[in-house]
């Protein structure tokens, strides 16, 4: 049941950091096109919050192979 579950998280926290990257990405664009004098600090912020979800999809993925382990094992 626990490799089913696991499964299933690494599953989500991929769908939830893709979408939630598109909305960054999406909402950086908007205002660099609307504030083109200001795209390096828009730019800046948007690939710090990208590699914050990203390290979220990385913990999952670790974590989930360190408990796959525990299961097979």
């Amino acid at each position: 049941m626990l490799g089913l579950g696991l499964g299933f998280a690494v599953g989500l926290a991929a769908l939830g950091v893709g979408v939630g990257q598109g909305i960054a990405t999406n909402g950086a664009m908007h205002g660099m096109s609307r504030q083109p004098e200001a795209s390096g600090k828009i730019q800046t912020g948007m690939l710090i919050g990208l590699a914050f979800m990203e390290l979220v999809f990385l913990l999952t993925f670790v974590i989930t192979l360190i408990l796959q382990g525990k299961v097979t094992g």
